[in-house]
């Protein structure tokens, strides 16, 4: 019979170190499932050297600049859309031709978003998430050197490949670190991308009347290079943290195909999971779109607000969003990835409900201010949840539903308030996000392997 394991932490258990070796290497016994939580104990928590992939330091190092990659991110794109105005007008372009080339921006994205998780499983998230900011960095002051609607739509397919390879690239590294941590801190990086970007919207705006987009642009560029030779050794120096016993490292046969020398291919289960936590993405961001494009839009059309309370709506939304963000973790660890999401969906839908159908403005900004915090970590939780399944793939998927979900919300809203009312669509929000909250608690057991699916939470 073989003993439970030894209360003691591992570093001081008297027993032979040869029989927690056998039990590894075996994974055979009543406590075979067991093994991989004290492995993940022992990598976390004792850790090794100093640099490396286990140790607390370093562990805290990837964390602070991984933090920083997510408000670079916000900060930089920030920057452009508050710019956007000003092209315009250089460009001369009409409003719909402008909304043709600003398709370059999720053109681009989406279409490298596909393939970006393939080069973080060829060469690791953390030299693709560098690198991608570098491009980031470089591809933000074209925009200002183009003249026609045409040129600005080819280079912001530039700017939208950057910005999707680094989200799907700083997200993979994420989901590895939230696994080493044993934290669900995922939603804090998430919340760094907030800050970065109402930072950057807040400076652009104020240096928007004394600067050209040129020379603004071009700032942002040596800030963006800057930032990325400071911080993007830190993520150079460490591969990506992997704990054993983490859905990625198992790779039983009935889930992933193939030799351990070939490539892995997920089966048909996983990859409906996967595709199932990318809806709930899309979810949410078809709420954050329609938010951006029409929320002042209804306070001024249908609930006559001044126009500076009717941009304070989105802000109000955005700030909601952030300070939920901010308290994701304690949030996460206090009520688990289900409940938290379950949770997040129907108080966003009863917000947007407020929001949508309210008879006064400030009644419809609480109602915003509510699905904010409702919204804010859905989509965290999604993102995390499909890369814990299938690794830097299933980030990919997940986010390219995701954003697909932000590009379908501003125009699906403005169908439909051609065919019905504003308000009525905006309740459109509300529906998804309560659909998110179903499709959530419906996958509360979902894994990639079956037997685990099978067993209680």
């Amino acid at each position: 019979m073989i003993r439970a394991p030894c209360r003691r932490s591992v570093g001081h258990c008297r027993r032979p170190a040869g029989r927690h070796r056998r039990l590894v290497s075996t994974g055979q016994g009543p406590y075979a499932h067991f093994v991989p939580h004290l492995n993940k104990v022992r990598t976390v928590l004792s850790g090794g050297r100093d640099g490396e992939p286990g140790s607390r330091s370093s562990l805290s190092r990837l964390r602070i600049a991984l933090t920083v990659f997510f408000a670079l991110d916000g900060f930089m794109f920030a920057g452009w859309v508050v710019r956007i105005p000003a092209i315009k007008e250089q460009t001369g372009a009409s409003a719909s031709a402008l909304g043709l080339a600003l398709l370059g921006v999720s053109a681009g994205a989406v279409v490298t978003m596909v393939f970006t998780g393939r080069l973080c499983r060829r060469f690791g998230s953390h030299p693709v998430t560098v690198v991608c900011a570098v491009l980031l960095s470089l591809s933000i002051v074209l925009p200002p050197q183009t003249h026609s609607a045409l040129t600005l739509g080819l280079v912001l397919l530039v700017f939208g490949a950057a910005y999707g390879g680094l989200n799907v690239a700083m997200n993979s590294a994420a989901v590895d670190l939230v696994a080493a941590l044993r934290r669900p801190v995922i939603s804090s990086f998430h919340a760094a991308f907030s800050l970065g970007g109402m930072i950057g919207a807040g400076l652009g705006g104020l240096v928007a009347g004394g600067l050209s987009p040129a020379v603004h642009l071009s700032l942002l560029t040596g800030t963006g290079l800057l930032v990325t030779a400071v911080t993007g050794p830190a993520l150079l120096r460490h591969h990506a943290p992997v704990p054993e016993g983490t859905e990625r490292e198992r790779e039983p046969a009935e889930t992933v195909k193939g030799t351990a020398a070939g490539p892995r291919r997920l089966d048909g289960r996983t990859r409906r999971l996967v595709v199932l936590f990318g809806v709930i993405a899309l979810c949410t961001a078809y709420g954050e779109g329609a938010m951006a494009d029409w929320s002042a839009l209804h306070l001024t059309q249908d609930l006559g607000a001044t126009p500076g309370l009717a941009a304070a709506g989105y802000s109000l939304f955005a700030l909601a969003m952030t300070a939920g963000r901010l308290s994701g973790t304690a949030l996460l660890e206090r009520l688990g990835q289900t409940r938290a999401l379950v949770a997040g969906g129907v108080t966003a839908a009863l917000g947007m409900l407020v929001g949508a159908l309210a008879p006064s403005a400030s009644l419809a900004l609480a109602g915003f201010a509510v699905a904010g915090l409702g919204l804010a970590n859905i989509f965290p939780v999604a993102i995390g949840r499909a890369g814990a399944l299938a690794g830097p793939g299933g980030v990919a998927a997940a986010s390219t539903l995701g954003y697909g979900g932000m590009l379908l919300g501003p125009p699906a809203i403005g169908f439909l308030a051609d065919w019905f009312t504003l308000p009525l669509a905006l309740t459109t929000v509300a529906l998804l996000a309560g659909a998110a909250a179903l499709i959530g608690y419906s996958a509360r057991n979902a894994s990639a392997d079956p037997a685990e699916s099978a067993r209680p939470a």
